[in-house]
């Protein structure tokens, strides 16, 4: 399989990695959360600065890791879409160049495609069809793979993404952000069961309920009014098993919805991509019922399910086997449905 040197600037980690045969061959990752921890979240127009001013470093640390040089790498790749459009814009832009110098083929990625390929950085021999389970700040999606830029959204949430509600309960208890980590840590040292709370259900209008969707603002309403009940009775908040609780509720609503849309659908294999896959009550949760229905689960390497080059390089190099190359006037767009991958490919080579 091709060797693909990739760029990721899609929110607020400037990421360039180099991957060959599913196996990573160096991955950088710079962080700005301690940048935007002070607003409580990213801001887009700091995003794309701290892209500017480190995305060159990053690149030429991703070929000295590797010990690669320009004449080793077959394909250039820069996530295109979804995400903030001036930090794309970095990466994209990089990422063109680079490929205009070298006289390399270019290839735009779709972010959440990414995401999916990272459980192939866990298991290279993963072929479709399969599940993914896509949970992360922005998306929380089941999506049926049937092959290489070909996947179906079976289920997704209606309103906050579930990372989002990692973040918003985490500002509610006045953790601080991101809300994931912090939660998930504090949870370890409560009790899940101390506070029972909505799963969320989403209705659908002939009666009954669509068994795919999810819904997570009632949950975090519901947190909302147990923690200024509790307050309101001069109780002092108790935040392990606040958060143990929440973590719990989020781990039993994904488990049960992905085991649900698998076994409907014949497929024998989880994958789960995005930063909430990192959640260590989810992880629990899904392995344990997935053993149970004879299901395979697969977790990509923490290091990759927050957002990072290595899963965009990976997608990227299976398109360029494919003869899947993208036009150098590709742009950077904020939103770009799954169903849309393959129209950012328009020649082979």
């Amino acid at each position: 399989m091709a060797t693909v040197l990739a760029i990721e600037t899609s929110c607020d980690e400037t990421a360039v990695a180099i991957v060959k045969n599913r196996h990573v061959l160096s991955s950088i990752v710079s962080s700005q959360i301690a940048i935007h921890q002070k607003y409580g979240g990213v801001v887009p127009e700091v995003a794309s600065r701290q892209h500017v001013e480190i995305v060159n470093g990053a690149i030429a640390q991703a070929l000295e890791a590797a010990n690669l040089g320009w004449s080793d790498i077959d394909g250039i790749a820069g996530t295109c879409a979804p995400g903030l459009v001036g930090a794309l814009l970095v990466g994209l832009t990089a990422a063109k160049t680079l490929a205009m110098l070298h006289q390399k083929p270019f290839i735009g990625v779709h972010h959440l495609e990414g995401h999916i390929y990272a459980s192939y950085l866990s298991d290279p021999t993963l072929q479709p069809p399969f599940l993914c389970l896509l949970v992360s700040g922005g998306h929380t999606s089941l999506i049926y793979v049937k092959d290489c830029g070909h996947y179906e959204v079976l289920g997704q949430t209606r309103d906050d993404a579930a990372g989002e509600a990692f973040d918003k309960v985490s500002r509610l208890l006045n953790l601080g952000y991101p809300g994931g980590p912090i939660i998930d840590r504090l949870a370890s040292e409560g009790n899940p069961r101390a506070f029972p709370l909505p799963e969320g259900q989403i209705s659908l209008p002939e009666g009954g309920y669509h068994p795919y969707d999810s819904s997570f603002s009632g949950l975090k309403t519901a947190v909302l009014r147990l923690t200024q009940k509790l307050q309101q009775n001069g109780e002092p908040l108790p935040i392990a098993d606040l958060a143990a609780s929440f973590q719990a509720t989020v781990a039993k609503s994904l488990t049960k919805r992905a085991i649900a849309c698998a076994r409907d659908y014949g497929l024998d294999a989880i994958a789960i991509g995005g930063g909430v896959a990192a959640n260590r009550g989810l992880r629990q949760h899904l392995q344990a019922a997935a053993e149970k229905h004879n299901l395979r689960v697969l977790f990509p390497p923490m290091q990759f399910c927050t957002d990072n080059a290595a899963m965009i390089a990976c997608a990227a190099a299976e398109h360029l086997e494919r003869g899947h190359t993208s036009s150098l006037t590709l742009g950077a767009q904020s939103r770009l449905s799954l169903k849309e991958v393959m129209t950012l490919y328009d020649k082979a080579i």
